[in-house]
């Protein structure tokens, strides 16, 4: 996925950029960018990969030669940004989030309409960055032209524009993802995480709204198009992806994740089916705080039998082998051996994706002396992956565990069941279950059902993206 912070401010903005999109790390892993600029130095940009060392340590160097009082920052799991564009429109650069599954379709109507190249990466693919500058370019304001672009492209984009007098701000239509503008004494800020400017001495000003345009200078917040009203902002981001002290759309990470888990130690109590552990376990990171609202509910101790060893790989998923991947999430638990030994657990995980690295934790318990492991997911089956925002990195569906045993239990035929498959108390839904306990070796299994997760988040279902889960748009 990614994230991006910018500031516009009276004095000089590269630390507090530095900071801002250093606190973004959790939301992407490839690449780190940042672009500032002056009037005596013009535009400054700095690009690395961030794959084997973090933002901080590859940019530390760079900002002590950067100057500027207008700055924008960002973390990409795609595309190296932000990227310098010259058009009608003058001299900018640019940093978006999001994902444009139309992109080739795009492309080619651009060519034929006149647009005379673009710059190829050696993959071939077009950057984002440059796309979506070629349709803004198609209109005479940026206004009129990130209008235009939102509308021409399927799936999402929110984007940040630096130019030579401020910065400007666009939430995608449906605000898959939140933007958040910080205010101090000197200027504002823009940040997808608004933990990311309160340590920089920011206080949240508002959030923008889905589908708004902003401008932010050093001394004014102009609102450029307003929003629609129309959110569908993405479940995932509390679930699993959000850091635990972020906020969006006033509902706090951590606080969700532990009502969450509540939730579903209610509802197991509710049908009877609370296992006879010893322990409530949370996989690290995100799914402790799933564990520790199950455990308070329930009654049953929580543990941590074994550790997350994070200072060489903070990310089980950093490497881009798949094979590493799981590699590396097997090597970096460490055992709480007494904790483990003889132990009955209960396991809770923020999803269950393919289902390959929860196979090795499984796993991994056993080899140390677990007696029984029990699993409850924080969220409903993954059936889709992810049109808007690239979450799961399947090349097919038939990659996400769920899916994959309802084809195999009734081939194409299955999508019409997803619901009922999602469903615990139905027969199909048990089967599935069943047929997951069996592959990942687990005692018992159940998942979090979706108006259980809609009610942990606390926001109404319609203002929800569930696309993951349930399919709907």
């Amino acid at each position: 996925m990614g994230g991006f912070f910018g500031v516009a401010s009276r004095n000089d903005c590269i630390m507090d950029v530095f900071f801002g999109t250093d606190y973004h790390s959790h939301l992407g892993t490839r690449r780190g960018g940042m672009t500032s600029y002056s009037a005596d130095l013009g535009f400054q940009r700095n690009i690395h990969s961030i794959e084997n060392s973090p933002f901080r340590t590859k940019f530390e160097n760079d900002v002590v030669g950067m100057r500027g009082k207008l700055c924008i920052g960002c973390i990409s799991d795609a595309d190296p940004q932000p990227i310098l564009v010259r058009s009608k429109l003058g001299l900018y650069a640019i940093s978006n989030i999001g994902i444009i599954r139309n992109a080739a379709q795009l492309v080619d109507e651009l060519l034929e309409g006149g647009c005379a190249n673009f710059e190829a990466m050696s993959s071939g693919k077009i950057n984002s960055g440059d796309l979506i500058a070629a349709l803004i370019a198609q209109k005479s304001t940026f206004t009129e032209g990130i209008c235009y672009a939102q509308d021409k492209i399927e799936g999402s984009m929110s984007l940040m524009i630096l130019t030579e007098d401020g910065i400007i701000a666009a939430r995608d239509k449906r605000g898959r993802l939140p933007i958040v503008i910080g205010k101090r004494s000197d200027g504002y800020c823009l940040s997808l995480e608004s933990f990311a400017f309160q340590k920089l001495g920011y206080e949240i000003y508002r959030e923008m709204e889905p589908g708004e345009i902003i401008k932010i200078t050093p001394n004014y917040c102009e609102v450029l198009k307003p929003g629609n009203g129309d959110l569908k902002i993405c479940s995932f981001m509390w679930t699993y992806y959000g850091y635990p002290n972020a906020v969006y759309e006033g509902v706090t990470v951590e606080t969700m994740r532990t009502r969450n888990g509540e939730i579903m130690a209610e509802n197991d109590i509710a049908a009877g089916r609370v296992p006879d552990v010893d322990y409530i376990c949370g996989v690290p990171d995100s799914g402790i705080p799933h564990a520790i609202g199950y455990a308070n509910r329930s009654g049953i101790p929580f543990a941590r039998p074994f550790i997350k060893y994070t200072p060489t790989w903070p990310r089980s998923f950093m490497p881009r082998n798949q094979t590493m991947r799981n590699h590396v999430a097997r090597m970096k638990l460490i055992p709480v051996h007494e904790l483990i030994e003889g132990k009955k657990l209960l396991l809770v995980d923020d999803s269950i994706v393919r289902g390959t690295q929860m196979r090795e934790t499984v796993e991994f318990l056993y080899e140390n002396g677990a007696k029984e492991v029990h699993m409850r997911s924080a969220c409903p089956p993954i059936m889709f992956g992810c049109k808007y925002l690239n979450f799961s990195r399947s090349n097919s569906e038939l990659e996400l565990i769920a899916r994959q045993i309802i084809n195999e239990f009734e081939g194409e035929e299955g999508i019409k069941y997803i619901m009922e498959y999602s469903d615990s108390s139905t027969e199909r839904g048990t089967r599935l279950r069943d047929e997951i306990c069996r592959r990942l070796r687990l005692t018992s299994l159940d998942f979090q059902s979706l108006n259980g997760t809609v009610k942990a988040i606390g926001k109404p279902e319609c203002n929800l993206c569930t696309y993951c889960w349930s399919g709907k748009e």
